[in-house]
């Protein structure tokens, strides 16, 4: 323990430049008094550490020293190698510097670990898209990746599905969500100088049924018809974090989408395809399921969207599914079906 305790203090140092004790010791979690005995054992070993007195002093490693010991072990230089996946980088425009990039960590890593990174290259491979769907165009990604880069606002045109809308945006940040590019951004005022450091219309994230026009918002990159940045910069909403206002919203999204839950008998094929076609709200369902009948099937609780929407996706389940309630579904089902015989008769 004490051995990458030593090494994490050293690449401490090496990559922020002076700490002072107390500065070490709240990053290591361990107290001043041992901060002081562990740089004693660095400067034992052959480390320059330097130590400045007064006020404004602190440890650093003499000018020019760095080493190129990492302290990786054999999974966590391996992992480097699947963190990126090359479709996605290459659509930020980020290829070539991810390939240099993992070129130059394989020449610096030893020997060994070298070669772990290289079977874990062959032998894994991330593919970002689900099946049977093509990924998005996404022309404008590059450009609305710099601009989320280096807080710029952006000019657009956005598709929605009422017509073409402009919008001037702070873009806050990119996610992938099954092989479908979305930026979060915030609303900016309408009119700004452009040489203005503006903020965006929403201090911080708020609670998705909080959330104005102006607030945080989600967008589907592809949708972009167009993207122009046209010089203005903007801070960034003190307290927002990309991961957690993700989180939260997809969160919200299924709750305010799947509000109706259907009373369904399913076959035994239907219950084995139900987490595919249904994704997590039929993983749930299945938890709920009764005991087979005689013939194999099993009433479950399914979370669904409203009207048209649920009886679209409960149709996909076929003669493997019956709907028992609420009462208007299974009306608007029939109906559905009847519709259908009609056709096809």
């Amino acid at each position: 323990m004490r051995a990458d305790r030593l090494l994490s203090l050293l690449l401490l140092l090496q990559n922020r430049g002076r700490m002072t004790a107390p500065e070490l010791a709240a990053e290591l979690e361990v107290s001043v008094r041992t901060v002081y005995r562990d740089v004693e054992a660095l400067g034992a070993s052959g480390i320059p550490v330097h130590a400045e007195r007064g006020p404004a002093g602190g440890f650093r490693l003499v000018d020019g020293y760095r080493t190129r010991l990492t302290g990786l072990t054999d999974v966590q230089a391996g992992s480097l190698f699947l963190a990126g996946a090359p479709g996605p980088a290459r659509d930020l425009g980020l290829g070539a510097d991810l390939t240099a990039a993992q070129l130059k960590l394989q020449a610096a890593l030893p020997a060994e670990l070298a070669d772990r990174a290289r079977r874990i290259q062959q032998r894994f491979h991330l593919d970002a898209p689900a099946w049977f769907r093509d990924a998005d165009p996404v022309p404008h990604l590059a450009q609305i990746a710099e601009a989320v880069w280096e807080q710029r606002i952006l000019s657009t045109h956005y598709r929605r599905w009422s017509g073409a809308v402009h919008r001037l945006l702070c873009p806050l940040g990119l996610v992938l969500k099954g092989g479908i590019w979305y930026l979060a951004a915030a609303r900016a005022a309408e009119g700004v100088e452009p040489v203005e450091v503006v903020r965006p219309a929403v201090a911080a994230p708020a609670p998705m049924s909080e959330r104005t026009e102006g607030g945080v918002r989600t967008y589907r990159v592809g949708r972009f018809l167009s993207v122009e940045t046209p010089g203005q910069r903007f801070e960034r909403p003190d307290g927002f974090e990309l991961a957690a206002y993700w989180e939260e919203s997809a969160r919200r999204l299924e709750a305010a989408t799947r509000r109706r839950t259907a009373v369904v008998r399913l076959s035994p094929h239907a219950r084995r395809l139900l987490p595919m076609w249904f994704g997590a709200a039929g993983v749930r369902a299945l938890a709920t399921a009764g005991p087979p009948d005689a013939e194999g099937w099993a009433e479950v609780e399914l979370a669904v969207e409203s009207g048209s929407v649920a009886v679209g996706d409960l149709l996909r389940l076929g003669t493997d599914a019956e709907v028992l309630g609420p009462p208007e579904l299974r009306r608007a089902l029939a109906d559905a079906v009847a519709e259908l015989a009609g056709r096809y008769r």
